[in-house]
């Protein structure tokens, strides 16, 4: 017999009401008392009442709510702010409980670092090709493979050539008869024949067919095009040489850094392969254009290499420290009064003059407005946490000053960069008000619960019922990352990216890059195949706020030319997936779990999403296998347990089971510890007598795997010392009960509610069964006993006929 889920047909979908599980209701809107039938202070006539955990009911008298029972509470009590619907009056007590805290909007200047990864290139302005100016035949190589060092003026190689001795015939015969010298001394000069040389030509008379060819430059061959016997046309190359004394550093930057980058800043940068050792360079270029692949942005570094320790193509760590103004501009106050190449920003010097490699004038850097201080004033600036976002919206609560009461406003603003724990302020605020930094999740459930504006529902109104396919909820025990409700066919659609996210997992285990790329082109094939118009409104806009850089991440993956660079990739993928996972609300697979290396990127530390708990770290492979640990399961948007064909006889002995858990519930609501641990042993009495000898296969060994946590909760509590613990234990013995139930099914049992109570456990939540709908909370006894709802109503199925297997 299947166990068959129905959704309660009292139970709303009230997902936005649930964010206010850390706030006692009672005393928000009542100042702590409890007669919720007396008129309030001063005459007042109250005309409107409501229930706190129902705000969809409104009556014009006291009394209860017809839902959850719970007195009703006066919709205008406690100041709502009825000349501005989205202020809220709350009583100075009120604000102490909901430990509301307030910090003023200021003017500054705020710092950010912005990490990048990247390669050592050559310095292309310091590369040069040697190239042959005449027809010649390559008779000596003096340099014959690559990665020589050579100087400025060192012999390449010697050639043969007739017009070489021609030309030299040349110069001779025009001294010899005074005509047309200096057009046969510039054609010598121009095929490479120093002025010296052609000094000796013309006093000694003597011609020769052979020329050494010398390097134009000091640094590395990096490239060599002939072998002695060659013959080479005008023109051709022959070598290639690469000064290594400077050179580039090409970074890979996101949309969201560009803010922060800009022409002439300074850089710091580590190289893997020179530990403990720093280097610096200058921001010199930054991309006009966006690579559609990896969606990143070039950034060009220009660095000394002292020692010639960087070598091309090596990886790089590199960090960008910023100050950003006004109107979202760096700052770069070093600047100030310097003189700068508009062609090569890198040329910046302390007076007027020409660029030494374009020739152009020098410009002042405040012209350019690289400083960024010229007419800039500091930045209006928040602390991030007062900052609601959800989508495209941002929402603050700002005190209202000068009032009896404590109030607050809700204001929609534009926000612009972050910066650490900032953000700057673009338009809503004015420097010295004050917003709420602390506490404005709970304001913001308050004005729902009064059907106000709020950030999730900015029209105000109470909640509706039915199934949504991408309206925000709050996770419970995560109150500021908000939850998507979402479709089936969304739901299978992403749960397919994690598939191929997995396998590239797994790759980068085993430090295999080709299956890596492989595995990042299923990313980004899954990717493609996910319908987005499958979700609504905010669920839609945050879907495509993580488009790009798990797209990105893919793409960056599937073009890696070495595996550190894939990993950095990697790194940002799993960020941005972890986050989907837990707004989404999605778990593809009963293990995965987040889990997180300290050590990766030198200790700045990395995560990444994994099956099981053992920890196989992709950052390090079989280097450091087991290097990490596990910080979270992540868990799915509804439990999908196993369902099995359980014998009636079975089911019986369950239904037996959670008679007497109902007997432990009662004793909790009633504050009664010792008869809460009496009810307890019977408990484990009837488990013991669950006969599992009546399960075969799959359903067999599900059940011993249940069996063993119910009868160790049922031990802890039957040894509780004090009420706090007990309750502890109580909840872990519901949530695996309940389990059961939904594996197992249960006989002898019409009906059983599964309750719970948004405020347990600070503000994480509990689920227990109870026989009745009456709420009675185990979890607060007599403090709130009412505090609940009924989330669903299990019922045994039909009878069927059974294999007692899965």
């Amino acid at each position: 017999m299947k166990l068959t889920l129905l959704k309660n047909p009292k139970t709303l979908a009230l997902g936005a009401i649930l964010i206010l599980a850390g706030w006692t209701l009672g005393a928000l809107f009542s100042g702590g008392g409890h007669d919720h039938g007396s008129s309030p202070a001063g005459g007042e006539q109250v005309s409107i009442w409501t229930c706190s955990m129902h705000p969809q009911i409104q009556q014009p008298k006291p009394g209860k709510c017809p839902i959850c029972a719970m007195d009703l509470i006066p919709l205008k009590k406690g100041g709502s702010g009825k000349d501005n619907p989205r202020q809220l009056v709350m009583t100075e007590s009120a604000r102490q409980l909901a430990k509301i805290t307030t910090v003023s909007v200021e003017r500054r200047f705020v710092d950010a670092e912005i990490r990048l990864v990247g390669k050592v290139a050559f310095d292309e302005t310091s590369t040069k090709t040697v190239a042959a100016y005449f027809p010649a035949r390559i008779d000596r190589l003096y340099v014959d493979y690559t990665g020589i060092s050579v100087r400025k003026g060192d012999h390449l190689a010697q050639v043969y050539s007739p017009e070489l001795l021609t030309a030299q015939s040349e110069l001779i015969s025009a001294l010899r008869f005074g005509s047309n010298v200096k057009v046969a001394r510039d054609k010598l000069r121009l095929w490479g024949l120093s002025a010296e040389r052609i000094r000796s030509i013309e006093s000694n008379q003597e011609t020769t067919d052979r020329l050494d060819i010398d390097s134009p430059l000091g640094g590395i061959v990096i490239q060599k095009h002939v072998s002695e016997g060659d013959y080479v046309k005008t023109g051709q190359p022959l070598f290639m040489i690469a000064d290594l004394s400077k050179v580039w550093v090409m970074l890979e930057a996101y949309e969201s850094d560009l803010p922060w980058l800009r022409y002439g800043q300074p850089v710091e940068f580590t190289a893997e392969a020179v530990p403990g050792r720093t280097f610096e360079g200058i921001v010199s270029f930054v991309s006009p254009t966006l690579d559609p692949k990896t969606r990143t942005i070039r950034v060009r570094v220009n660095a000394e290499n002292p020692n010639e320790a960087l070598k091309p193509d090596m990886f790089v760590h590199a960090t960008v420290r910023a100050t950003l103004a006004g109107e979202g501009k760096v700052i770069a106050p070093a600047l100030a009064g310097k003189w700068i190449s508009p062609m090569h920003p890198e040329i910046v010097r302390d007076e007027p003059g020409d660029c030494p490699v374009c020739g152009m004038a020098l410009v002042k850097a405040e012209d350019l407005d690289y400083t960024g201080v010229r007419k800039r004033e500091a930045p209006l600036v928040v602390p991030a946490a007062a900052v609601l976002r959800t989508g495209r919206r941002a929402v603050v609560y700002v005190e209202v000053p000068d009032q009896a009461q404590p109030t607050y406003e809700g204001r929609e603003i534009l926000v612009g960069p972050r910066a650490g724990g900032d953000y700057i302020v673009e338009e809503g605020l004015m420097e010295g008000e004050r917003v709420v930094a602390q506490g404005n999740f709970k304001i913001d459930s308050a004005l729902q619960i009064v059907a106000k504006p709020s950030m999730m529902n900015p029209n105000g109104g109470g909640g509706s019922g039915g199934h949504d396919h991408g309206g925000p909820r709050q996770a419970r025990g995560e109150h500021k990352m908000l939850t998507y409700d979402v479709s089936p066919e969304f739901e299978a659609q992403l749960t397919t990216v994690y598939k191929a996210y997995l396998e590239l997992q797994r790759a980068l285990v085993a430090s295999d890059l080709e299956k890596a790329k492989t595995a990042a082109n299923s990313v980004a094939v899954a990717l493609a195949k996910v319908d987005m118009n499958l979700l609504d409104e905010e669920a839609h806009l945050e879907w495509m706020n993580q488009l790009a850089p798990i797209r990105g991440s893919a793409d960056l993956i599937a073009s890696a030319k070495d595996i550190e660079l894939a990993r950095v990739a990697f790194s940002t993928l799993s960020q941005t997936l972890i986050r989907a996972a837990h707004v989404f609300a999605l778990a593809p697979e009963k293990s995965l779990v987040h889990a997180h290396c300290p050590m990766a990127f030198d200790n700045k530390g990395g995560d990444w999403l994994q099956l099981g708990d053992e920890i196989r770290n992709p950052y390090f492979g079989d280097k450091m296998l087991n290097c990490g640990d596990v910080k979270a399961t992540i868990s799915a948007q509804a439990e999908k347990p196993d369902q099995y064909a359980a014998d009636p006889n079975f089911q019986a002995q369950l239904g037996a089971v959670v008679q007497a858990y109902e007997a432990v519930s009662t004793a909790l609501a009633e504050d009664d510890l010792a008869k809460a641990k009496s009810a307890t042993t019977a408990v484990g009495d009837s488990l013991a007598k669950v006969d599992m000898a009546l399960l075969e296969g799959d359903a067999h060994m599900a059940w011993m795997a249940h069996l063993e946590p119910l009868k160790t909760a049922a031990a802890h509590l039957a040894g509780a010392k004090d009420l706090k613990t007990a309750r502890v234990e109580f909840k872990a013995l519901s949530d695996t009960l309940i389990s059961s139930l939904r594996s197992f099914g249960l006989a002898g049992i019409d009906q059983i509610f599964r309750a719970h109570c948004p405020m347990a456990f600070d503000n994480q939540g509990g689920d227990w069964l109870q026989l009745g709908e009456e709420i009675r909370n185990p979890y607060f006894g007599a403090a709130m006993l009412k505090c609940g709802s009924v989330e669903e109503t299990l019922v045994p199925s039909p009878k069927e006929s059974h294999d007692h297997g899965k």
